[in-house]
Formats: structure tokens, C-alpha cells, sequence
């Protein structure tokens, strides 16, 4: 969006999982719409369990430079939402430099396969400390600056398809993720009389490292009836040369439009909500 037509202008949000996928994404439309931005990420593996590659402190640097492209400043960090003194002290060092917190999104996330009663201790923790524990060490951080401030804002906690339906094969990732809607709603009505709204978004397969479709595809061989939980993507709508697009993945960018409308003025009226991003598919 053009910077003459911004619409959040002067205000400042914090984005975890900054580094890459939807959360540089979101980053850089947010900066895109006036907002400085504050961006954390791990950039390092969080356990062995977790099979992809994690992002490293080359791809933060990289959201670093797409950010500041914009005309908007940003400081970024390598935090681990785990460790609530780290991520206090970066919303404190935040707010130091840009002089409020309006906006968070809560965007980081782990994903593993496995069936529930067949995976280890340490797989079931490390999805729910990093994705449950973690969002709400990042709400315990940021949600009394924000109440400090007085301006109000925004919070947009990602969730997941598989915070709203069973995903038989990550269902320590589905508990997690269904965690997160409880967290919504209920801070939702705990926030709201200091004029902060609290929403969760629900992406279905998005296109980014996490997905790791080889992983995906050897649970459903070897269980292939989880594989009616999962529908397919839908076609893309038909585009401004009248075809439609081919059934992909959906890209960051499409999930960062809502985000951005969160995190705006024309969802005022919206809090405790919990929208799907997904193109219809949970519908099947």
C-alpha cells in the first residue's frame, strides 16, 4: 500500500517469528500500512523433534532490511518466546525507542507429526511450550505496556486450521493451537475495557517451511484415512485475466491482509473472534 494512504500510521507493532514465512510477512505489510516494527525470532532450532529448518539470524536480518525498505524502522532481536525476561525486556527496549505498543501479533510456532500416543515426552512439550506457553508468555510481556500506554490496540494471535478442527497426526499441535483460542477469548473480555481488542486467525496450508510436505505425506501413506481431516485446497479465484489459478498452497502475503485489518481501525468492532484464512476449505 502506497505510504500516503497508510493506515497505521504512528503506531508501532510487535511480531513474533519475525524471521521468514508469515511472520516477515506480516512484518513488512504492517510497516507497509505506517507501523514501526518490533521482530523477534528464535533463529536457531528450538528441538530435536522439530524436523525442518529453523530460520537463522540471516533471515531476520533479511525482514530487517524488507521493513526498513518501507520507510519504517524496526528493531529486531533473536528471542525465544519461551523465555518471558527476554521478550519483557524487548517490548520494554521497544517501547524505549518508538514510545508506545499498539499492535501484536503473535505469530510464532512449532509444527511435528506423530500420532498422540505413540510420541515421545519431549515432542508433546516442545509444540505446546513453544506454541501455547509461548503466546502467552508473549501476551504476559506485552499486554501490560500496552494497558501502560493507554492508546488501546490490537492483539491478532495465529492459530491454525487445527485450532478449530481434529488433525489426526499433529494432535499435540491441534491442542495447541485450540489453546490459543481459549487464550483469545478470554483475554479478549479481560482487556477490552482498556480498549484493546483480542482476535485469532486460522490459516489452513500456507506456504512455508513448517508445512514440510515429505513429513505430511509419509503420516498419511502410512495412516491414510487422516487424510479425509485434511481437505484440499481450493482453486484460486479467477484472476484479472479471467482463468482460474491452480489448487496451491495459500502464500503469507494472503494472511497478512487480515492481519493488517486487524490490526487497523475497520475492525473495530470485532474482539474475541476467531477467523479462518483458508479460502473455505473448512467448510468441506
Amino acid at each position: 500500500m502506497a505510504a500516503d494512504k497508510a493506515t497505521l500510521e504512528g503506531r508501532v507493532a510487535f511480531v513474533t517469528g519475525a524471521a521468514r514465512g508469515q511472520g516477515r510477512a506480516h512484518a513488512v505489510r504492517l510497516a507497509n500500512e505506517g507501523a514501526d516494527i518490533i521482530a523477534i525470532d528464535v533463529c536457531r532450532p528450538v528441538d530435536d523433534t522439530i524436523t525442518y529448518p529453523a530460520a537463522t539470524p540471516e533471515d531476520l536480518a533479511e525482514t530487517v532490511s524488507a521493513v526498513e525498505a518501507t520507510g519504517r524502522k524496526v528493531l529486531a532481536r533473536e528471542v525465544d518466546i519461551r523465555d518471558l525476561a527476554a521478550q519483557q525486556q524487548v517490548v520494554a527496549d521497544g517501547i524505549e525507542q518508538f514510545g508506545r505498543l499498539d499492535i501484536v501479533v503473535a505469530n510464532a510456532g512449532v509444527l511435528s507429526w506423530g500420532r498422540i500416543f505413540e510420541m515421545s515426552p519431549e515432542q508433546w512439550d516442545t509444540i505446546i511450550d513453544v506454541n501455547l506457553n509461548g503466546t502467552w508468555r508473549t501476551i504476559r510481556a506485552a499486554v501490560p505496556a500496552m494497558i501502560e500506554a493507554g492508546n488501546g490496540g490490537s492483539i491478532i494471535i495465529v492459530s491454525s486450521s487445527a485450532g478449530l478442527k481434529a488433525t489426526p497426526g499433529n494432535g499435540h499441535y491441534s491442542a495447541s493451537k485450540h489453546g490459543l483460542v481459549a487464550l483469545t477469548n478470554a483475554l479478549a473480555l479481560e482487556v477490552g475495557e482498556y480498549g484493546i481488542r483480542v482476535n485469532s486467525i486460522h490459516p489452513y496450508s500456507i506456504d512455508t517451511p513448517m508445512v514440510e510436505p515429505e513429513a505430511m505425506a509419509a503420516v498419511f501413506a502410512k495412516f491414510p484415512s487422516y487424510l479425509h481431516s485434511f481437505a484440499p485446497m481450493p482453486l484460486h479465484p479467477v484472476g484479472a485475466d479471467g482463468q482460474r489459478g491452480l489448487a496451491t498452497f495459500m502464500s503469507p502475503d494472503e494472511v497478512s491482509d487480515v492481519v493488517a485489518w486487524l490490526a487497523g481501525d475497520g475492525s473495530a468492532t470485532l474482539s474475541g473472534s476467531q477467523i479462518a484464512v483458508d479460502r473455505g476449505v473448512m467448510k468441506y
